[in-house]
């Protein structure tokens, strides 16, 4: 078999919510239907997302995500970024919704239904054994996946000052990284 296509059908309280805030991203709304069901897709290029209203829904109790494989995470972060800015005036980093920043591996954002989207790069790198790029690694799924930013910073420091052999690259990665989570936690503005 060949051209399949998948496509995610995420929860959400409201599927207007859910379209201003794709739309400020740069998605079109494809379809939206309030009865009997509230349904709403929305697409962008080749990424296409579906949504479902639920009364009551609480984004912040979600558990839905969805992987998006992209070929250039920057030039889709950039695009998001720009979108964010133009309406909240900055990329909102905590919260419902927020958005990481990118490194290596993609970025996160959570959109206001609560969904987790997950970009990613199409082709992954080959995980660098470097015990800097490990902590960043440990720190970025600390923070993103499990909300834990204040170990997330304390490994990442820990991590800064044994790895005194890190790449240049390695460790401005790593120095963005903590500047993000201090500011997300409200110690750096």
């Amino acid at each position: 078999m060949a051209n399949e296509v998948t496509i995610p059908l995420l929860p959400c309280a409201s599927i207007d919510e859910v379209a201003e805030f794709y739309v400020m991203l740069g998605f079109t709304v494809t379809y939206r239907q309030y009865r009997p069901n509230a349904y709403l897709s929305v697409q962008r290029e080749e990424i296409n997302l579906h949504f479902f209203g639920i009364p009551g829904y609480d984004p912040s109790a979600s558990y839905s995500s969805c992987l998006v494989q992209v070929e250039d995470v920057r030039e889709l972060y950039d695009a998001f970024a720009h979108g964010m800015r133009a309406v909240y005036g900055q990329v909102l980093l905590t919260g419902i919704p927020r958005m990481t920043r990118p490194r290596r591996d993609g970025f996160l954002m959570v959109d206001p239904g609560g969904n987790w989207i997950r970009v990613v790069p199409a082709m992954r790198e080959p995980v660098s054994s470097n015990g800097l790029t490990r902590a960043l690694d440990s720190a970025v799924t600390l923070a993103g996946s499990h909300g834990a930013e204040r170990q997330a910073l304390k490994i990442l420091e820990g991590a800064l000052v044994r790895e005194v052999h890190a790449s240049e690259e390695e460790r401005e990665s790593a120095l963005e990284f903590r500047d993000e989570l201090l500011e997300r936690l409200g110690l750096r503005y």
